[in-house]
């Protein structure tokens, strides 16, 4: 079987246990999202949204949050982890949206990986789940999966996603990378993972993950 052909399978089998898939970042709009993806770098989406309830009551627009101290947003979000340095990038790309993008997240890559914690994965969830331009946001989790599938190489979340966006269709991008994660977290997670369970692992699997 071709590296497609388990592509196109793989994709099959997650359409069939996902068809739909609810963005797991609680949000209101494309800033509410931008600021929950930033928190969940290294942290669990469910813990997230027990935190952004709190900091969105006090402020869930730039204009707000800039009017806010650092340190209140620091103990607001310590819960996430990495808390002086998520503040401080949440503070200043919120002053960054009102000066240069009129009080508006911007809707370009270039755009939202110039401000402050905001790399490329980051950009590409805002872009894909926020704006519905074709992305794929490729974390740890998407990463491991792809190549316990054969699906890359393993070698680093830059040559996944391309590898990724060359087996899928354009237009299936942002649905699959859901679709992944949710899969993963329910059969495919990187502990305590039986691969012969597993509706994918147990076709397409790495035979050396299976001991």
């Amino acid at each position: 079987m071709t590296k497609q052909e388990t592509a196109n399978e793989i994709a099959g089998i997650l359409e069939e246990l996902y068809p739909e898939t609810p963005i797991p970042l609680t949000h209101q709009d494309p800033y509410t999202l931008l600021v929950a993806v930033l928190l969940s770098a290294q942290c669990t989406d469910e813990r997230v949204n027990k935190v952004t309830p709190f900091l969105f009551e006090q402020a869930n627009n730039p204009r707000e949050m800039v009017e806010m101290e650092v340190d209140d947003i620091k103990a607001i979000i310590r819960p996430c982890g990495l808390s002086p340095r998520k503040s401080k990038a949440i503070h200043e790309l919120s002053q960054i949206i009102l000066d240069k993008h009129g009080g508006e997240v911007p809707q370009s890559f270039a755009d939202l990986e110039a401000m402050p914690g905001v790399g490329h994965k980051t950009a590409s969830v805002v872009m894909s789940q926020a704006f519905g331009v074709p992305a794929f946001p490729v974390d740890t989790h998407i990463h491991r999966l792809a190549y316990r599938w054969k699906l890359s190489t393993g070698k680093n979340v830059e040559k996944t996603e391309a590898d990724l966006k060359r087996l899928f269709p354009r237009e299936s991008w942002n649905k699959l990378h859901l679709q992944i994660i949710f899969f993963g977290r329910e059969y495919c997670p990187a502990r305590g993972h039986n691969p012969y369970k597993c509706p994918i692992c147990s076709k397409f699997g790495r035979k050396t993950l299976f001991t």
